[in-house]
């Protein structure tokens, strides 16, 4: 059993994290590398990494390419190798439990891009021993876990961030200043789509499988155990790691985990939409037991809100879209993946995944706002160079948790929201919600609100 001096008591006597002195260096330490993880180092590296954390330490070539192995012929070096070459004196690790605790005094911050299921776990323990923390979006599978995080890090005081890369960004901003000008006038409906996990090339990870992949021998670099965590024991399978884990139940969250928190965050965020009533399943093509459907669509009904009136927000994907809104030109399409805000007085539409090209429709709608000034002031503060890490960085600087603008206070409940949208997709039925008691209307819902714990992967036994 791992065991770390005081750990018992941290529940207790929960740590606080230490200040970082004038010109020092955050000492940062990742876990998960081989994918999301990479970049999330990689723009980190002005800072001191001191740990590497990934249970496969020889890794995929890096989608993409590598631009150090252009000569044909040559191998391309994975994600992971790279980091080897990029940080040789960061210490590397196959068990982050081990890494947290023998690294204890040498890591102010740590970033979480494992799987799904296994979010929680590291930024639980992070948290607890006074670390910040960057966690990958979803922040976690359930609402419960999430829930969770948002108390450990007030507990403890960490600067929080999560990984939705466009909170930061200037198109999510625009929204904002003109949804606060009233150039949308009331918005009631919202319609979001992604092209995740169908595209018209085919998929970008499977889902909609009724059986299992064929059991596999684990490779020698693969820590298989370690990749399941706190889910079930099953076989290993190249059909589920290193990449297309995401459609399985037991360690994804599907496509509206992965690319809500994403595309649905300028709606979110800009009007407030804070917890639904209800949420539906409206469509499903693809069912499983062990997967997420080929195709679904979700549907959100949120409540008045002060003066702002309920909001029906529609997810579609998997290929499925919402009709073509007459607003957009004859000629023009809905893009693979993107987001109608529809208010009373004006359309937005954005054919991006991180709202970063917001524009009005028609076309000739929102030239005439610009050229007549109609468009107001910036006044929603930017964050330096469109960056979440320099944001977080700079939140640990000033000892600040509420400096990130996608940290746990903002990020936990629209996790929750989302969470409930993969809870309708597994259910199949509609069911109401209340945050306050964390009850829905379902009994076969509520028992998706926690995950179960593989025995040894409870979170009291990581500390134990």
């Amino acid at each position: 059993m791992l065991g770390l001096p005081g750990c018992a008591n941290l529940a207790q006597n929960p740590r606080k994290p230490r200040p970082i002195a004038p010109g020092a260096k955050v000492r940062v330490a990742q876990i998960g590398c081989g994918g999301k993880g990479f970049s999330d180092i990689m723009a980190h590296k002005d800072e001191e990494v001191v740990a590497l954390c990934d249970i496969d330490w020889e890794g995929p070539p890096a989608r993409g390419g590598n631009a150090k192995s252009k000569k044909a012929g040559e191998p391309q070096l994975s994600n992971v190798k790279k980091l080897m070459q990029e940080f040789p004196k960061a210490k590397r690790y196959t068990d982050f439990r081990k890494m947290l605790i023998e690294m204890d005094d040498q890591i102010d911050a740590v970033g979480v891009a494992t799987p799904d299921h296994m979010h929680f776990l590291p930024a639980y323990m992070a948290i607890m021993m006074g670390k910040h923390v960057y966690v990958q979006k979803p922040l976690t599978q359930t609402v419960g876990e999430a829930r969770e995080l948002l108390r450990l890090a007030r507990l403890n005081g960490v600067c929080t961030q999560m990984g939705n890369q466009g909170h930061a960004g200037e198109g999510i901003r625009l929204v904002r200043e003109w949804f606060n000008a009233g150039l949308l006038g009331d918005v009631r409906e919202v319609e979001i789509w992604t092209n995740r996990s169908a595209t018209s090339a085919g998929v970008v990870w499977p889902q909609g499988m009724q059986e299992w992949p064929k059991a596999e021998t684990a490779p020698s670099h693969v820590a298989w155990d370690l990749f399941l965590g706190r889910a079930p024991n099953r076989p290993y399978s190249s059909a589920i790691h290193p990449f297309k884990w995401r459609g399985f139940i037991d360690y994804g969250c599907g496509a509206l985990g992965d690319m809500a928190c994403h595309i649905m965050d300028a709606a979110y965020w800009n009007l407030n939409l804070g917890a639904p009533t209800s949420v539906e399943l409206k469509k499903i093509e693809g069912k499983s037991s062990i997967a997420f459907p080929k195709s679904a669509v979700v549907e959100y009904q949120f409540p008045a809100r002060g003066n702002l009136p309920p909001v029906k927000l529609t997810w579609y994907e998997g290929g499925e879209k919402p009709a073509k809104p007459a607003q957009l030109e004859a000629e023009r399409e809905l893009a693979k993946g993107g987001q109608l805000i529809v208010g009373s007085k004006g359309t937005v539409y954005d054919g991006n995944d991180y709202c970063n090209s917001p524009r009005f429709i028609p076309e000739s709608l929102h030239k005439s706002l610009a050229e007549g000034g109609k468009f107001p002031p910036k006044t929603v503060p930017r964050v330096p160079n469109n960056n979440p890490h320099t944001e977080w960085i700079a939140a640990i600087r000033a000892n600040n948790p509420q400096a990130a603008g996608s940290n746990f206070e903002y990020s936990v409940p629209f996790t929750e929201t989302v969470c409930l949208g993969t809870m309708a997709i597994l259910v199949g039925k509609k069911f109401t919600w209340d945050p306050a008691a964390m009850k829905t209307s379902l009994p076969e819902a509520d028992a998706l609100l926690y995950p179960t714990y593989r025995k040894g992967w409870n979170p009291n036994e990581i500390l134990a």
